[in-house]
Formats: C-alpha cells, sequence, structure tokens
C-alpha cells in the first residue's frame, strides 16, 4: 500500500465520505491515535455497505466479515480536523472482496488500509453473485 503512490490520492476512490474526529480520539501528544484511526475505517467500510444496499437494492442484503485487516500509518492526524476516506475495491474473488481506504486530513494522505471482507451465507463463506460482483467492481480503485 504505501508503495503506492497513487493510492494516496484522493480522487482515485470510487466512493467518499467526512467523518468528524472526535476529542477521545486523541493521544497524549494530541495526535489521532491508532486505534481511533482503525475505528475511522471501519466507519467507511459500514457506510460504504450501507450505501450499497440504499443505493443498489438489486443486490438485496449481503453480509460480509471481515477477514482481514492491513493498516499503513503515513502521517499525524489532528483533532478537531475532520477526516475524508476515500474507498475503492481492488478485487473481486469468488467468496470475498478487496477493499482499499486511503484516510484524508487537510488535503494529505494520513493513513492507508486494506481488507478483506468475505460473504457470508447461511453455513459460512459464499460465491458473491454475479450483481453484487458487478456493483462492487462498479467501485474499483485503479492505478
Amino acid at each position: 500500500m504505501r508503495n503506492d503512490p497513487w493510492r494516496r490520492e484522493a480522487g482515485r476512490y470510487a466512493f467518499q465520505l467526512k467523518v468528524d474526529t472526535r476529542f477521545a480520539d486523541m493521544d497524549p501528544n494530541r495526535h489521532l491515535n491508532n486505534s481511533a484511526i482503525a475505528r475511522l475505517y471501519e466507519e467507511a467500510r459500514v457506510r460504504f455497505h450501507m450505501h450499497l444496499r440504499e443505493h443498489h437494492r438489486e443486490i438485496g442484503h449481503p453480509h460480509f466479515l471481515v477477514a482481514r485487516v492491513e493498516i499503513d500509518y503515513l502521517d499525524e492526524g489532528q483533532y478537531p480536523t475532520p477526516v475524508n476516506l476515500g474507498l475503492g475495491v481492488i478485487s473481486v474473488g469468488g467468496t470475498s472482496y478487496r477493499l482499499g481506504v486511503g484516510l484524508f486530513q487537510n488535503d494529505r494522505c494520513i493513513g492507508l488500509s486494506d481488507g478483506v471482507l468475505v460473504h457470508r451465507g447461511e453455513k459460512g463463506p459464499a460465491p458473491i453473485p454475479d450483481i453484487l460482483r458487478a456493483t462492487l467492481e462498479s467501485y474499483a480503485l485503479h492505478a
């Protein structure tokens, strides 16, 4: 992630949102702490899935479980400045997809995250239906 300079460009991400930082997000050095940054990535993933269900009703109500999360901390974040998060789908596999997230504050990239999300059926991982695959691919993150 950190070695891909294009990932640090907010305009590359198909889905974007703004999230306020909280006083409780600060560490003793008055920077956003690591657990707060992880929470911001989680908030972005949840809102992305809510967006998919609200704006692409044809996909139904798919369930995803987080299987893996990687975070690269690139710069310090500050309270009370809001952050912008950009999300894009990196790849779609048989039962999972990979989501890339960029964390931006004051027009600079302060972090990157990749996550693997597994499509869940009644008895475990389930194949991603074609309509859901096409929807996810419409949010592709391109170099």
